[in-house]
């Protein structure tokens, strides 16, 4: 596997139509917002979960692309496993057994090596910082949550079906964002790729994962989601050419004309090429 050798920053936009991206837990699982200025948020954990699912479907768990954080995972029993490796076991010392450990989880498990974890809860493995790090993505307009009455014609106990009143239907409500188009930033770092052993078919997987990753994770409580725009700034350099934060302030969405938007067509997004700084290549992969 070819090594990462260059620093990347990148801007990710995806959008919601009639769903629910990110429910909120705390607040009665409402989709996130900014309590402030009221824009919706996804977190940086919600899209994580959507690539590991992506990969794990995509690779079938295949040695070397297996998922740790997957659903009904027991971690200790992962990390555990580890130490039953011939490297771990001929380790001389418990500082190298750690060590021994935490390479064969980042070799064993895609989403260590990309994402980073701590395995300090069984046997230890250490930590690992990945080399992939996203921040929590938010709407590029505030966003207005609707709420929904639903009900159900089947009953779950005898009496409920003897019910001649016509009132036994079950009440529930369901919370969704007719549309929001959000706006995600992601970093990659080189000196930490290597690491963990991130290589760029990782890379490209990832890629893949986040052009894919809504098609295969579909649920009719999260609506319509899409990817629309996945936009790379590559550097010339492992450390990198310029700041992040100037990089992303050459891409510009804004929304065309006064009307409430429903659709990625109310929007236009623009790339300012001209101001791109010397050494930093960009690339729209979506």
């Amino acid at each position: 596997m070819s090594e990462l050798k260059n620093r990347i920053d990148f801007v990710y936009l995806f959008d919601v139509q009639d769903g629910n991206p990110n429910g909120d837990p705390d607040a009665g699982n409402l989709p996130r917002v900014d309590a402030e200025t009221g824009m919706g948020l996804v977190t940086d954990v919600c899209i994580k979960r959507k690539v590991r699912n992506y990969v794990q479907v995509c690779k079938e768990c295949a040695p070397g692309f297996d998922i740790f954080i997957k659903e009904k995972s027991v971690l200790n029993n992962s990390i555990d496993k580890s130490y039953e490796e011939e490297s771990v076991k001929n380790a001389k010392d418990d500082g190298d057994k750690r060590n021994a450990a935490r390479e064969i989880m980042c070799h064993r498990y895609f989403d260590v090596r990309t994402f980073g974890a701590v395995m300090t809860t069984g046997k230890n493995a250490g930590q690992v910082r990945g080399p992939i790090q996203l921040t929590f993505a938010r709407s590029v307009e505030p966003i207005m949550s609707s709420e929904h009455s639903i009900t159900r014609v089947a009953v779950t106990t005898e009496k409920e079906s003897k019910n001649q009143s016509g009132d036994n239907h079950t009440m529930g409500r369901k919370s969704t964002v007719p549309y929001g188009l959000y706006l995600c930033h992601g970093f990659i770092s080189a000196n930490l790729a290597k690491q963990t052993g991130f290589s760029e078919e990782d890379l490209s997987i990832f890629w893949d994962a986040l052009k894919n990753m809504f098609d295969v994770d579909r649920s009719a409580s999260r609506g319509l989601m899409s990817a629309r725009k996945l936009i790379v700034f590559k550097h010339a350099s492992e450390l990198g050419n310029a700041p992040a934060n100037k990089l992303f302030d050459l891409v510009k969405v804004e929304k065309i004309g006064d009307l409430v938007a429903r659709s990625f067509n109310d929007y236009t997004v623009t790339v300012n090429r001209e101001q791109l700084p010397e050494n930093v290549n960009i690339e729209e992969i979506l």
